[in-house]
């Protein structure tokens, strides 16, 4: 600890960092993507919105009396997103990464399969998926059309595009023809689900508000705009339903009509009901007559595409500015339960809330389709966050957490999120920081915001790319927040950088204090990897795959909207959601990835959307399976006959040479899992 002109300054170490736990899983990640590595350069071009900051920065001083301030824009660099998935169908997990206007957003083509070396190119100029005149924010992808490849969505500053997957490995914009485009708003977040049960993906928009300017700053709902709900009418049409919708009616707004930013969405089937619900990360930016209404909001579905906010029901009332969002089941009790970012508490003033107050903090689920929130434990509090996900990253069979997070406000930087992994201990839903995890690259220094999981070099271990809006230039020195320390393990990285202060004698003319920063990067961090075991899974729906005398497959053929259960042998179940956007900006594998711990086998159970419930025994340590959606669900009111009729027929339709992705052998194992099934249900 230093002072400088009478400031207590901090300079954090990246011993410090190491220092402040011991490594408890016995993972470590490292950064291929460092320096432009391993074929993924990247640099965020900002937005044209910085041309206004500059403007206002020309002359030294910011004059809060003169209307300057309010006119300072927001995420200069944009709101970056990634997505992961396999754009061209080859096996491995390609990196879709969003960029400023002027600049294309990259599709990384993973060259692993080809080449048997983990390698990227960057083909988003060749494939037609740059976008390069776009304001690009977050992505989103799944297959609209259901031909059986990815397509991809992506937000923007004033309009959001469509990009067909062609099945060749190029795509096209179809974003006019299809309906989904013309948006005026300061859209982050999408997210693709089924939301009426037509085997059909339809895309969930987040809106901000006009990030152009700092006017919703200002104490009134009056700037915030509404969400938007887009829904697939077939043949690659959408229409809006958001108003009939019901997702733009959020309750305790005191301001009629009004509604609050949206940093992030998912479609989920948070009750397990077989529909999908939609989780809205809300901000309200502060306290709005007195009410604070900035929740993690739940609008159930009632199975027909219409949606009612029961987030005080359901016990999510918790004021927060919710930036990311993620789920899992962190105590192994069979419920999904909910991981949410926020602001933290260090930005504030000391007392004027209780540490963790604002803390990123998890919700457990209840038999009651309630959440409880236990708090944040022995952490006390949390630092800032963005993107996150719910992962079991040391393949120890329990569901932990990862999140970033970087705060861009108008005089000051909060960068005091190192990376942050909270080890689950033991299905228990508590957690330690696992310090040593990221330790490897410096995220001080990152402002990330978009994070998503995925096994790049298919060893069984979830990875973990990030992409930050920009990077503060080294040899900048840190002040401690306002609030550290509050007695947590955070307080050392508790710091910030206030680049603009108050004048003297004037403390209306702030000083802008010259602090640089670059353009943003990308990490792609590579699990290590321990002595744990592991296993994969991939859904397929069977929506025009299936359709025989006994059954008609339902479900979008990505089986978005799905959820896995798995039991190792000898342990206790997780539950893993398969989501068609979450986190912030951003969006997983869609490959589930499950640790078994010391176990060499396990069971796998998958909740359909609708409902249908499908079981495979005996999964082996290290296999990596396709489990098609067979439309009989093993707990039904089917008699046995009829069920193994129902089983028989569709595994027929599934097979290879009818277009599935089944051999006799993988039919045959799954015919033999169903009968034991409905046999051990009935």
């Amino acid at each position: 600890m230093k002072l400088k002109n009478g400031v207590r300054v901090v300079v954090v170490t990246g011993a410090l960092i190491c220092g402040a736990m011991p490594v408890s899983a016995g993972v470590t990640f490292q950064n291929i993507a460092a320096g432009g590595g391993s074929g993924l350069s990247y640099s965020r071009g900002p937005s044209l919105r910085k041309a206004t900051l500059d403007a206002i920065q020309a002359d030294g001083i910011l004059n809060l009396l003169n209307g300057e301030y309010e006119m300072l824009p927001v995420k200069n660099y944009g709101g970056p997103g990634v997505a992961v998935l396999d754009y061209d169908n080859d096996g491995d997990l390609d990196i879709y990464v969003t960029n400023g206007p002027g600049v294309p957003n990259s599709l990384f083509r993973n060259r692993l399969k080809e080449t048997g070396h983990l390698s990227f190119q960057d083909v988003g100029l060749s494939s037609g998926a740059a976008l390069t005149s776009q304001d690009s924010n977050g992505v989103c992808f799944g297959d609209i059309d259901n031909d059986g490849d990815s397509d991809i969505y992506v937000t923007g500053y004033k309009g959001n595009r469509l990009l067909e997957n062609r099945g060749n490995g190029t795509f096209q914009e179809i974003t006019a023809a299809s309906g989904t485009g013309g948006q005026t708003t300061g859209s982050v977040s999408c997210a693709m689900g089924d939301v009426n049960g037509d085997g059909l993906l339809d895309v969930l928009i987040a809106n901000t508000f006009d990030l152009g300017n700092n006017l919703a700053y200002a104490g009134t709902l009056d700037y915030f705009q509404l969400n938007q709900l887009l829904v697939n009418q077939g043949n690659r049409v959408f229409t809006d339903q958001t108003t009939a919708s019901g997702l733009n009616s959020p309750l305790g707004i005191p301001q009629p009509g009004a509604t609050l930013a949206t940093w992030a969405v998912s479609l989920v089937d948070i009750d397990m009901d077989g529909d999908l619900d939609a989780m809205v990360a809300n901000d309200d930016h502060g306290n709005y007559s007195g009410i604070d209404a900035g929740f993690i909001r739940l609008f159930r579905n009632d199975g027909t595409g219409h949606f009612t906010d029961e987030s005080v029901q359901a016990g999510l009332n918790r004021g927060g500015e919710w930036h990311g969002l993620a789920f899992g089941d962190l105590n192994c009790d069979g419920r999904l339960d909910i991981f949410g970012t926020n602001i933290g508490d260090y930005i504030f003033n000391p007392g004027y809330y209780l540490p963790g107050a604002h803390a990123s903090r998890w919700f457990l689920g209840t038999s009651g389709g309630t959440f409880t929130d236990p708090g944040v434990g022995a952490l006390v509090t949390t630092p800032t966050g963005w993107g996150g996900a719910m992962t079991d990253y040391d393949n120890d069979g329990d569901t932990d957490v990862i999140f970033h997070g970087g705060y861009e406000f108008s005089v000051y930087w909060d960068e005091s999120n190192p990376g942050v992994v909270l080890n689950n201990s033991g299905c228990s839903a508590h957690f330690t920081w696992d310090s040593a995890a990221l330790a490897a690259t410096n995220h001080l220094e990152r402002n990330v915001e978009g994070v998503a999981t995925g096994d790049f070099d298919n060893d069984g271990f979830v990875d973990v790319v990030s992409v930050s809006s920009f990077d503060v230039n080294p040899g900048q020195l840190r002040v401690p927040l306002p609030s550290a320390p509050v007695g947590s393990i955070f307080d050392p990285t508790a710091t910030m950088y206030f680049i603009a202060t108050p004048g003297v004698p004037d403390f209306f003319l702030f000083q802008w204090q010259g602090f640089t920063r670059s353009n943003g990067t990308l990490a792609v961090e590579l699990n290590s990897g321990n002595g744990n075991h592991w296993a994969a899974f991939k859904l397929e729906g069977s929506r025009g795959l299936v359709d025989n005398h006994f059954a008609t497959g339902l479900v979008n053929r990505d089986g978005i909207g799905g959820i896995v259960r798995f039991t190792p042998q000898g342990g206790q179940p997780t539950l893993t959601p398969v989501l068609g956007g979450s986190s912030y900006a951003s969006q997983n594998s869609l490959d589930v990835q499950v640790g078994l711990g010391g176990a060499t086998r396990g069971t796998v159970e998958v909740l359909w959307p609708g409902g249908v419930k499908n079981r495979l025994y005996n999964v082996f340590a290290s296999e990596k399976l396709t489990l098609p959606e067979i439309p009989c669900s093993f707990d039904g009111p089917l008699s046995r006959v009829q069920y193994l009729q129902c089983v028989t027929a569709s595994l027929v339709d599934l097979l290879k040479p009818h277009g599935g992705p089944l051999t006799p052998l993988d039919a045959a194992r799954l015919e033999l899992s169903a009968i034991r099934a409905y046999d051990e249900s009935h």
